[in-house]
């Protein structure tokens, strides 16, 4: 995944926040959904979480964790990655829709 590929991502470490500002032409009130989302996420979990498209403009969710950390929940993220693509799904084929629209052509 390169930075340009990367929509958003939530670091419970650093408790910040990102939305890359190739996107900012996505409509408020969904760059609002994602954030408290990731949020949610990474407060419930720990970690860091990565939304991103990838080469065929699919969106994709990641985890990352400092091998140190003792209190991320690796079962609890898995699920709960699960259920944050069962919850957004439409919301997910809108953003793949979008990527493929304005990025790829």
């Amino acid at each position: 995944m390169t930075a340009e590929q990367i929509l958003c991502s939530a670091s419970s470490y650093t408790e910040k926040f990102y939305f890359n500002p190739k996107y900012n032409n996505l409509p408020k009130k969904i760059q609002d959904e994602i954030q408290v989302a990731m949020v949610i996420f990474t407060e419930d979990i720990g970690g860091e979480l990565y939304l991103f498209f990838d080469d065929e403009g699919n969106l994709n969710i990641a985890t990352d964790y400092d091998e140190a950390d003792y209190y991320y929940d690796e079962i609890g993220s898995g699920l709960k990655v699960a259920q944050m693509q069962r919850e957004k799904r439409e919301l997910f084929e809108q953003l793949e829709e979008y990527y493929k629209t304005f990025f790829m052509g």
